[in-house]
């Protein structure tokens, strides 16, 4: 059974930094890719970052490039997102997902849509 747990949410002021976690379990991650999104209410589910590790690729939004880092531990089945220079506007439920991804794959998956197993979202709250 695929399994996947966020932790790391909070509440910080603007300018600081969390990392989020996703520990995963039920799959070998070799043969998936792993998303963040974050959606805040009435708003569709945003595409945040993506990382696969079958062929090293990242994925960043534009909104938060330079400032989100993705990573994995494939030791402790885990990804995580360096959130660092936050802003009120990363206010969201950050939720990890995950799809099987294989790098013959005509291209790499970046909508929510396209994702077949979620956690269940960890709140961030930026302050001003």
């Amino acid at each position: 059974e695929v399994q996947l747990v966020e932790s790391g949410g909070g509440l910080v002021q603007a300018g600081g930094s969390l990392r989020l976690s996703c520990k995963f379990s039920g799959f070998t991650f070799d043969d998936y890719a792993i998303g963040w999104f974050r959606q805040i209410p009435g708003k569709e589910r945003e595409g945040v970052s993506y990382i696969s590790s079958s062929d090293g690729s990242t994925y960043y939004a534009d909104s938060v490039k330079g400032r989100f880092t993705i990573s994995s531990d494939n030791a402790k089945n885990t990804v995580y997102l360096q959130m660092n220079s936050l802003k009120t506007e990363d206010t969201a439920v950050y939720y990890c997902a995950a799809v099987a991804y294989y790098i013959d794959y005509p291209g790499f998956p970046l909508n929510h849509y396209e994702y077949d197993y979620w956690g269940q979202g960890t709140q961030v709250t930026v302050s001003s």
